[in-house]
């Protein structure tokens, strides 16, 4: 058997696995794993520099299915590789199997979670930007793409960053079978216009029939030459291929095969072949970059500070003593202060530029390859990229995200720059970390923080200077808060976070000096939340008030209120925050029309004590006549 005749033969076993697997699950998505099955067996047999027993080889080529739908041909793949057992792969899609329905990083050798389309093709990005700006090695991207995700606005975000890289370790496999979920896609089989769209932005596009194994393997040996570009191979495919039930018919996605025995006959019977894939050479190790002794970011109490300035400097220090620290901006370090970073350590700075969705996809990327990546935009814009930060917590990602220019405190640029939804939205994020500082020191001091911790940690920060509450020394740790005023004849809690600590501390004082004692909590750590010091202060008080330059819903209004929902007997809590369509202001007038400034604060206490007294009084008066 000749060399084209093995490969034939690994593409047939590979649409045989396919067809079984989805048939042992009574789901999946057969003919789409069909369509590829030629392209990843030339891959596999030839191309693909891989020591399966050693994933974490610093060498190993990486493999990512951003059409995770076609997870039967991946795991198909593994199997004929000798990776996982034909036992194992029929179990695919079973609870507790780690071959879920998409690929997910419970396999050692998927780098991240896809099936969200559009994902894998911009995180494979950030894998081959650290392998040519970083790690300095030659290993090289191999990503399967299906034809319907090339509608997605994230796949040109990628093609257009890879290209302005000039990563030529970055290879893109274009499965064009022509059918999608509901019906032909968007240009059909016409890949002479993706392969136009894909040197509009700088690659070297390879327009082959992808069931010619000779073509797929000229291909792939021209993909090799590293001339400064990355390729994308468009392959021209039919869905279904080698069925005829199936074959180049619309209605059959995502379904197994009706009669997947005789599918199998048609498809020449079940194969057992192994094929163990080249396992990379040389002894080149990592790049790591220097590091040197910095001191610590500080200010002085009473010091006017913008925390963003404060994430900036913070950052740019340790990433002086630690060169695993890299940082991501989307063209705003100037405003963001991430700036300061590339600045001091260029060589870990990367530009993204406004592709907020490629900004997290690529720090997703970065730390599949061990590095520690600050991920920093306008807070309101990580919306953008929403789907990109969940399927970060799918894939155990363990990424850090800096959002500035929140809330209605920013002023002027009004209600489009003003992240008034990302407590909301990071919270609910499986997983995540939220915090939302109100000075210098402590912002610095969560920095370092969030360099250890695991998952999706993000930092909101505050466009406006704030003064220096805090000493240099004082820690601060995730989960924790802090109480700023208190007495033993606190009537009412106020719990705050960012700019609206310093409003609810001047509303504290006012108050303090009619003889009304408030406590207050600087909620530094909005999740994890610190339960204790919230329900100690509700049952000293009786009353909790919180304030947030954010909407009510799922913000710090609703965090607190979560920590009491089980008990029977719990605190009233009043929420102020920002309930209206906010315009074009200045800070002090945008805070005070939301109602969440100091002379608002001051206002709702009073009422709120007015009512205590004048409750008690008529239950006095009750008990009297009583």
């Amino acid at each position: 058997m000749n060399e084209h005749e093995q490969w034939s033969e690994l593409g047939q076993q590979l649409r045989v696995d396919s067809v079984r697997a989805a048939a042992a699950a009574g789901s999946g998505h057969p003919t789409s794993s069909m369509s590829a099955a030629d392209l990843m067996a030339v891959l596999l047999a030839r191309y693909l520099r891989c020591d399966f027993a050693a994933p974490a080889a610093a060498l190993n080529d990486h493999l990512i299915f951003s059409k995770g739908h076609a997870s039967p041909l991946l795991y198909s793949l593994y199997k004929a590789a000798g990776a996982i057992s034909d036992e194992e792969l029929l179990t695919f899609r079973k609870l507790g199997s780690r071959l879920q329905g998409h690929p997910a990083p419970a396999i050692p050798w998927v780098d991240v979670a896809t099936g969200s389309l559009g994902q894998g093709l911009p995180c494979a990005v950030g894998i081959a930007l650290s392998a040519k700006r970083l790690e300095r090695l030659g290993y090289r991207i191999w990503v399967l793409c299906g034809d319907s995700e090339m509608a997605e606005g994230s796949i040109w975000e990628a093609f257009d960053h890879a290209g302005h890289e000039a990563l030529d370790n970055l290879i893109a496999i274009i499965d064009v079978n022509r059918l999608g979920q509901r019906g032909e896609t968007m240009l059909g089989w016409n890949t002479a216009a993706y392969a136009r769209r894909a040197e509009a932005f700088g690659w070297r596009a390879l327009e082959i029939d992808g069931h010619d194994l000779a073509q797929i393997d000229d291909a792939y040996e021209e993909a090799l030459a590293g001339d400064g570009q990355p390729v994308a191979i468009v392959a021209r495919t039919i869905k279904g291929k080698g069925v005829a039930s199936v074959e180049n018919r619309n209605g059959f996605h995502g379904k197994p095969l009706d009669d997947p025995d005789a599918a199998i006959a048609e498809l020449g019977g079940l194969r057992a072949l192994t094929v163990s894939p080249t396992p990379p050479t040389g002894d080149e190790e990592p790049y790591r970059f220097a590091t040197a002794d910095a001191p610590a970011a500080r200010w002085d109490l009473g010091e006017e500070v913008p925390t963003r300035l404060a994430f900036g400097e913070a950052l740019t220090a340790l990433g002086a003593a630690d060169g695993g620290i890299v940082v991501l901006d989307g063209e705003v370090g100037n405003s963001t202060y991430a700036g300061l970073f590339g600045e001091a350590h260029p060589e870990r700075y990367f530009e993204i530029y406004i592709a907020e969705q490629q900004l997290v996809a690529a720090a997703v990327g970065l730390q599949v390859r061990g590095w520690i990546p600050f991920a920093s935009t306008f807070a309101a814009f990580f919306s953008r990229a929403y789907d990109f930060i969940r399927m970060a917590a799918v894939s155990g990602a363990d990424i850090r995200l800096v959002g500035s220019h929140c809330g209605v405190s920013i002023g002027e640029d009004g209600p489009s720059q003003m992240a008034l939804e990302d407590i909301a939205a990071l919270r609910s994020v499986q997983g995540s970390t939220v915090l939302y500082p109100s000075c210098a020191n402590q912002t610095a001091k969560l920095v370092q923080a969030m360099v250890e911790r695991r998952g999706i940690v993000y930092l909101r920060t505050t466009r406006a200077s704030t003064s220096i509450l805090y000493a240099a020394e004082e820690a601060f740790a995730i989960g924790g808060s802090r109480v700023l005023r208190s007495s033993g004849d606190d009537e009412i809690t106020v719990v705050a976070a960012g700019i609206t600590v310093h409003e609810a501390l001047a509303a504290a004082d006012v108050l303090a000096a009619e003889g009304l004692m408030i406590r207050v909590i600087d909620l530094f750590s909005v999740k994890p939340i610190d339960e204790q010091t919230l329900r100690e202060a509700g049952e000293a008080t009786g009353v909790i008030v919180t304030v947030e330059d954010h909407h009510p819903e799922g913000g710090i209004g609703d965090a607190v209120l979560e920590v009491f929902a089980e008990q029977s007997s719990r605190p009233r809590v009043v929420m102020l925050a920002v309930r209206e369509m906010p315009t074009s202001g200045t800070p002090a007038e945008l805070l005070a029309q939301a109602g969440i400034d100091r002379t608002h604060i001051v206002d709702a206490l009073r009422a709120l004590a007015g009512q205590r007294l004048t409750s008690a009084s008529q239950r006095g008066k009750s008990g009297r006549t009583g």
